[in-house]
């Protein structure tokens, strides 16, 4: 039976990065589940795929910051813009930090394909099992068995199950006794408990909010959904909520108290948000609307909620909605500059099935060229 130099389980952002700058000497296998290529970097950012960020560091990312570090160090955003640039892609800069595919995401899925041609593509080929045998990983999957000297995990997470997303590169791991944490959904939108129901009422309108979750500051729009609060600070900041509160500001660029002082209208009027939104946000922290110079202490004291309210939110809308999973392969397991497992030699995890996650903003993706490409480097 045919022995490939490598296999690569996964011919998603991160598998056909790494297949790309592999060698092309060697014999190299890409195995997926789907009918085609990349079909989540296909769809992401309607289609134009946000592929990076302007401003990329070890802070935006949930995950070890020594690993993170250790990739970036050797593929940053530089080096993804240059990438790009020498493939002829062109780009379009979106509010002067989102980097995404001028024209198509299909510009950078046929540069991969391409860049990784001389690899055996092998797709509606499900991963069943896999073993290693005399130094020899055995792929068994529904169209037969498949053997490598070195295999690449690359199978991603969990999110985005109707487009072949699943938890398959977990059970490899735990199969080689490599210690995982068990994918949940991340950047999802938050629900909200009985006391925040009012925000489902104001579904469809968005704001520009400061959101704090744990020690993490998030400055972006938030968007009032029925089912709760999304848009990107609220995807974002929950990368990083666990239990207990978060809290929000509503006017981070104003002070109420000064927006209030000696005016003769009515505090709704001089609050610089919809007035459907400003009216529910005096409900919220409890004040009459009234004229400005009848507002007292107590009342000032209330408003100044509006820069701080906080509350728990009941959990997030799930993996139907989440962009991306948590969890995955635990940093202690791999060696930070190769990304090979410590315990099976020639075994390498990468991407999202890695415990990395980044925050809304390309960081994911940058996150799954980087891995793939610090992983060819290290094969090559």
């Amino acid at each position: 039976m045919k022995i490939y130099d490598v296999i690569i389980l996964g011919a998603g952002a991160s598998g056909l990065m790494c297949a790309s700058e592999l060698d092309k000497s060697l014999d190299v296998c890409i195995i997926d589940a789907n009918e085609k290529c990349a079909k989540k970097l296909k769809i992401s950012g309607g289609g134009k795929c946000n592929i990076t960020n302007k401003y990329v560091d070890v802070k935006n990312f949930d995950g070890d910051s020594e690993l993170v570090k250790s990739v970036l160090d050797r593929f940053n955003r530089d080096d993804m813009l240059k990438f790009l640039s020498d493939n002829k892609i062109e780009l379009e800069l979106r509010k002067n930090r989102y980097y995404f595919c001028k024209n198509s995401s299909d510009d950078i899925i046929n540069i991969l394909k391409k860049k990784s041609s001389f690899a055996k593509l092998r797709l509606n080929t499900k991963v069943l099992d896999v073993k290693k045998c005399d130094d020899i990983f055995e792929i068994k999957t529904d169209k037969g068995i498949f053997k490598s000297n070195s295999l690449v995990i690359a199978t991603g997470g969990e999110s985005f199950k109707n487009i072949g997303a699943s938890d398959i590169g977990l059970k490899i791991a735990k199969s080689f006794d490599i210690e995982v944490k068990n994918f949940t959904p991340a950047l999802a939108g938050l629900t909200v408990q009985k006391e925040q129901f009012w925000m489902k009422e104001l579904s469809g309108l968005s704001c520009y909010v400061n959101i704090k979750a744990g020690d993490r500051l998030i400055k972006e729009e938030m968007l009032f959904a029925h089912k709760g609060i999304s848009g990107p600070a609220v995807l974002s900041a929950s990368l990083y909520w666990r239990k207990g509160d978060i809290s929000i500001d509503f006017l981070p660029d104003k002070n109420i108290l000064d927006l209030i002082k000696g005016s003769k209208k009515l505090i709704s009027s001089v609050i610089p948000l919809p007035k459907r939104l400003s009216k529910a946000l005096l409900d919220a922290v409890d004040v009459k609307d009234m004229e400005c110079k009848k507002a007292d202490a107590k009342i000032k004291e209330k408003l100044l909620k509006l820069h701080n309210y906080s509350f728990a939110p009941a959990g997030n809308f799930g993996f139907s909605k989440a962009e991306v999973s948590r969890g995955g392969v635990i940093s202690n397991e791999l060696n930070f500059n190769t990304l090979e497992s410590k315990k099976v030699k020639k075994l390498y995890f990468i991407g999202e099935v890695v415990d990395v996650t980044g925050e809304l903003g390309g960081y994911n993706f940058q996150w799954a060229f980087g891995s793939g490409m610090v992983c060819a480097q290290n094969i090559r």
